[in-house]
């Protein structure tokens, strides 16, 4: 799953990808909001991903569902 983090006054986004859902992703950021505690992530290298909570300045948290790979029906002749 692919997550963004905009940081306040930084011009570039924070960019992962996780192996944690969507909701657990988005339980893990609303609790740190309410706690006043840093937004503390693994992503799929093992890595901390670590973010103050008043530094964030929003959050994108992509979807569970996959993708198909593949060209599909190309309709042909």
């Amino acid at each position: 799953m692919d997550i963004e983090f905009g940081i306040r006054n930084v011009a570039r986004s924070v960019t992962f990808t996780t192996d944690a859902t969507a909701d657990e992703v988005a339980d893990k950021v609303s609790q740190a909001l309410k706690d006043g505690s840093p937004i503390d992530l693994v992503d799929d290298r093992g890595r901390h991903i670590i973010v103050p909570k008043d530094a964030l300045g929003y959050a994108v948290i992509g979807s569970d569902t996959t993708h198909p790979v593949g060209f599909g029906a190309l309709g042909g002749a």
